[in-house]
């Protein structure tokens, strides 16, 4: 009980902005911490901090080891409001289990969970969260199943418009796991925080099943409710790269299941090469996203504060975004243009100022898409697609353009490569994608 009465809560200012002076001191063995700064240093950025947090968190993360090891991120996603079409199936959150699988990038033996409420209309109760192997659909090795702590308790109540990181916790991680995050419900609130866009089934019970080897009977949906990241107490050398995107990133036309997004090929190319075994993807695409304005979940303007920069370990940005807010957009070619430029440059001094290396990526092609394909809107993206190639702004350019374009009509998407929306890539094109990606980008 002393340790709730000692959370500092930070809340969040415009949903996601830290306030002034929200950290929160730490011993390193544990115990409070992980506000807007974790347990001490910059939150999140550079991947320099010992134990950083993430912006507008309850204090419940910090510790975890002496420096040089820091918290980096092995898992994260971008939180939005759920749709009312996206909402949990019956029988629903309360009193009931949902069983989340994900898919883990770099490996560790300390780690802790970060849960969301950011956009919540009240406040959730989750009275046991468990964390396990996944085996296949809702099973798992009950032989790797553990029990999480929040402040020293089994149960966490997280009020609306805030995150809460689990204490850390002993675990033996491997690199590219699907492990089970399980939650039992209390009350939880009409407005749910959540990412639709999973491509991954989770799995719901009625009742307490939290440490059921399998789920009977589970109703489904491919949607991750509150469940936003991961970390891993890592040595010095490891870091993370954050890809911002949309649905092109979140990995719309991939298999579910089966994590073949592009961000999921690369982590293991990156894997697999010594130089950049230690490399973390935390992929931040939301489906149907915007930079500026419109689309679908906040803005990449006014998410990048949570979702990039108050990531953990963060040394990378991939910036792959636009293509909403030209489709969208009724306004002039220069003026869709200018918007998004200015926010690219806007994110490239925030990263920096980080010590973070920011690489931008042409917006693909969209030719033959019923809606986006416009003279206009070729217009916006031919020039955006100069500016990011010939400003010299970001710290490389990624053409992923050229990548996956049709040689003969590069305003289209290759067919070998189009699920036939002529918008978004099936699984042979997120993997050309990923291969096309230097690895050595990120030995820098």
């Amino acid at each position: 009980m002393r340790a709730f009465l000692s959370f500092r809560v930070c809340a969040l200012l415009a949903g996601w902005a830290t306030l002034a002076g929200c950290a929160v001191s730490s011993s390193a063995g544990g115990g409070l911490g992980g506000a807007a700064a974790g347990t001490g240093g910059t939150p999140g950025g550079g991947g320099g901090d010992a134990t950083g947090g993430s912006a507008g968190a309850l204090g419940t993360g910090g510790g975890g080891g002496a420096a040089p090891s820091h918290w980096v991120g092995t898992w994260a996603t971008g939180p939005q409001l759920t749709e009312p079409g996206n909402l949990p199936p019956a029988p629903g959150l309360t009193g009931n289990t949902l069983r989340q699988i994900v898919y883990t990038s770099i490996g560790g033996s300390r780690l802790r969970v970060q849960l969301s409420n950011v956009f919540g209309d009240g406040p959730v109760t989750m009275t046991s969260v468990h964390l396990a192997v996944s085996t296949g659909a809702s099973a798992i090795d009950t032989a790797t199943d553990i029990g999480i702590t929040f402040a020293g308790s089994p149960s966490v109540t997280i009020p609306a418009g805030q995150a809460v990181f689990s204490d850390p916790f002993d675990y033996a991680l491997a690199a590219l796991t699907k492990m089970a995050v399980t939650v039992h419900f209390g009350a939880a609130p009409a407005g749910v925080t959540g990412h639709p866009g999973s491509r991954t089934t989770s799995y719901l019970v009625a009742g307490d099943a939290v440490g059921a080897a399998t789920l009977t009977a589970p109703a489904s949906a491919e949607h991750w409710y509150y469940l936003t990241g991961i970390d891993v107490m890592a040595d010095a050398a490891a870091n993370a790269v954050v890809t911002l995107g949309d649905s092109i990133t979140d990995g719309r036309g991939t298999t579910t299941d089966q994590n073949n997004r592009w961000p999921d090929d690369l982590s293991r190319r990156l894997r697999a090469a010594a130089p950049t075994a230690k490399v973390a993807v935390l992929n931040q695409g939301i489906g149907g996203n915007a930079v500026v304005g419109g689309g679908l979940g906040p803005t990449a303007v006014a998410r990048f504060q949570r979702d990039v920069l108050d990531q953990r370990g963060v040394r990378y940005l991939i910036v792959l975004e636009g293509i909403n807010d030209i489709g969208g957009s009724s306004a002039a070619a220069q003026t869709v243009a200018t918007s998004l430029t200015n926010a690219f440059g806007s994110f490239i001094d925030q990263a920096h100022a980080r010590g973070i290396l920011v690489y931008g990526v042409p917006i693909l092609p969209f030719g033959g898409n019923t809606g986006y394909d416009t003279p206009e809107h070729q217009t916006a993206r031919t020039l955006v697609n100069q500016w990011i190639r010939t400003s010299g702004r970001f710290d490389q350019v990624i053409d992923l353009d050229a990548a996956v374009a049709d040689p003969q009509n590069p305003a289209n998407l290759a067919a070998a490569y189009d699920t036939g929306d002529h918008l978004h890539l099936n699984p042979a094109g997120y993997q050309k994608m990923a291969d096309a990606i230097d690895l050595a980008l990120f030995t820098r």
